[in-house]
């Protein structure tokens, strides 16, 4: 493994949306990665990024960020590592101009989720993947991408049960925070005294990307997971912390203290490799039935943790559950921030 003592050059694509904000937060003084460069549309190239910026985080603009000067989203930056927190609309095509130029692109948007070529990375459920980039067409450039927000905090808490288990089925009903929404001041307007049972494109990402994470690579080629997914998303008004009500039917019979077991026990390569962001334990259970709730453990480990709670038995499915993950933390950079950890202590970085 290469040394780990200089700090990698990295830049950020999409610097000044809610997930680029998220990035420099969370990059700001990393171990391993140093913030070099940042991107954004036109409008915000050849300004500082202090006056760029429409800065919303709790947190204080990182003075280390201050008087970078923003640049077009452009394949000519001397960083060749990039996070991508570019809004979906633009992502697909600069992503792979940035990758065909020879950069590593770890991305949060969507649109290479599903490449067949492309992993589909949360580090402690399927690292394997990695092996993927191997079939990209990008020569020294790659792609790797970051899943739906709530779909990390489901997968997680479902590959321990698929591992021991197998999975039959799942039923999925989230209560996503209105960050997930992008700039928090924006999606407020809507969801002030309100649920809203929509989140467009939302439903069919919950059905697919976990079939393709718990997917298994043989003879080089992903063979997708096997069972049904059924999901509704709603946006409801919480600031931060996806919870999801889960039902599951098993292949093989389970009681609920093997259930538990299983997700206490569950650890992975990242906390074997000790990745910075890595949560010292990836799955909470917590026994206190009220709970888990996003007041309360959004945050825990580092906002990087999975709280699960509520494990009942179902009357149509085996069991039922309630998951929660901190979304813009687990479930955006601070996943892809990972992502790059894994790929930055395997050689591939």
């Amino acid at each position: 493994m290469k040394s780990l003592k200089e700090k990698i050059a990295v830049a950020v694509l999409g610097a000044t949306g809610s997930v680029g904000q998220k990035f420099i937060e969370m990059l700001a003084d990393h171990p391993w990665f140093e913030i070099r460069e940042l991107c954004a549309s036109d409008k915000s190239a050849g300004k500082e990024y202090q006056d760029a910026v429409d800065w919303f985080l709790s947190s204080t603009l990182p003075s280390s960020v201050k008087k970078i000067v923003v640049k077009r989203c452009e394949p000519n930056l001397k960083s060749k590592v990039v996070f991508s927190g570019l809004d979906s609309s633009v992502a697909g095509k600069i992503e792979t101009e940035f990758a065909k130029e020879g950069y590593t692109v770890i991305s949060n948007s969507k649109n290479h989720r599903m490449d067949n070529d492309v992993p589909l990375l949360i580090p402690e459920v399927n690292p394997d993947h990695l092996t993927l980039i191997k079939k990209q067409n990008y020569g020294s450039g790659c792609i790797v991408t970051n899943p739906n927000c709530s779909v990390i905090g489901l997968v997680i808490a479902l590959k321990p049960l698929a591992d021991k288990f197998g999975l039959e089925a799942a039923n999925v009903s989230t209560m996503q925070a209105i960050s997930g929404a992008g700039h928090p001041r924006v999606a407020n307007l809507d969801i002030e005294d309100n649920v809203i049972p929509l989140i467009k494109g939302e439903e069919d990402k919950v059905e697919t990307e976990p079939l393709k994470i718990l997917g298994t690579i043989k003879n080089e080629i992903l063979e997708f997971e096997n069972f049904k997914i059924s999901a509704q998303c709603n946006r409801v008004n919480v600031s931060d912390g996806h919870t999801e009500c889960v039902q599951i039917k098993l292949k093989r019979k389970a009681t609920k203290q093997d259930l538990i077991e299983a997700w206490q026990n569950f650890s992975s390569l990242p906390q074997e490799l000790n990745l910075p962001s890595a949560p010292y334990k990836p799955i909470h259970y917590l026994n206190e039935e009220k709970l888990p709730q996003p007041k309360y453990q959004r945050s825990a480990d580092k906002g990087m943790a999975v709280s699960v709670g509520r494990l009942r038995e179902d009357p149509l499915f085996d069991f039922k559950f309630v998951v929660l993950s901190h979304n813009t933390v687990r479930g955006a950079a601070g996943g892809a921030i990972l992502c790059a950890e894994l790929m930055k202590a395997q050689g591939i970085i």
